[in-house]
């Protein structure tokens, strides 16, 4: 059995955290015209991979402004990452929210006789509680409303406590409440509200653009990739203490 680490700490230019390059040739795209972008949408400098992580933790922080159910946010907190999507179907994992803790936003947790913790990220000295991945080009190629929404029911998934544990709903649902259409029209409500309340509309304009047009415009599309944390027992913890 692999020796994992209990901690992961990335601590600047001299240690940066992973990061994943997608372009054509590594992740291409199926789309053959209508490639250039309109003019009034704003992604940064043509030819300069785009960075999705930071477009990305800029549009939650404005998320966490505006609309109420998200106040609890500490953007620095969360890992904004990539991952490549495995096949090129539309249809399947747009993006998901891992915790760093568990329940409550307990560090240590019980399975049998057996006690495990979950490793710790730190990305500059900060503790990173949650990580927020997409998958690209999957994600980029929904509709901007589809993508907001998208966006909208990861972050709800995020405890109201902001403790590195998962929001709970009471029943055998917890992660969806009771009514799954009930909840996906909850989230389409609320990234609807965000639409209506934003001061800063630049901060979503890279939804309007997808996976062809903004490698088209940038040459590629770069965010931060980083492994799903480990669940360690205690007992490798006290062998490797660091």
């Amino acid at each position: 059995m692999k020796n994992y680490p209990p901690t992961l700490r990335w601590i600047g230019p001299s240690d940066p955290v992973p990061i994943l390059l997608l372009n054509e040739q590594s992740c291409p795209g199926r789309k053959k015209a209508g490639l250039d972008s309109p003019p009034w949408v704003h992604t940064g400098t043509p030819g300069i991979p785009f960075d999705f992580t930071r477009h990305m933790r800029d549009l939650i922080e404005d998320i966490a402004i505006e609309v109420g159910d998200f106040t609890h946010l500490d953007p620095s907190k969360l890992l904004v990452g990539i991952t490549r999507a495995r096949n090129p179907v539309r249809h399947g994992l747009q993006a998901r929210v891992t915790p760093m803790r568990f329940q409550d936003g307990k560090r240590r947790t019980q399975k049998g006789r057996t006690a495990y913790e979950v490793q710790r990220f730190f990305v500059e000295g900060s503790e990173i509680l949650y990580l927020v991945t997409f998958c690209l080009p999957r994600f980029l190629n929904q509709t901007l409303e589809s993508k907001l929404v998208t966006i909208i029911h990861e972050l709800f998934h995020i405890s109201p406590e902001f403790n590195g544990d998962l929001r709970r709903h009471s029943g055998r649902c917890q992660w969806h409440s009771h009514s799954k259409k009930e909840y996906d029209l909850q989230m389409l409500g609320i990234a609807r509200e965000y639409l209506g309340k934003t001061h800063r509309p630049a901060r979503h304009d890279f939804l309007r653009l997808d996976y062809a047009q903004l490698v088209h415009k940038h040459g590629g599309v770069r965010g931060l990739s980083v492994p799903l944390p480990r669940l360690l027992p205690v007992t490798t913890l006290e062998q490797n203490p660091k």
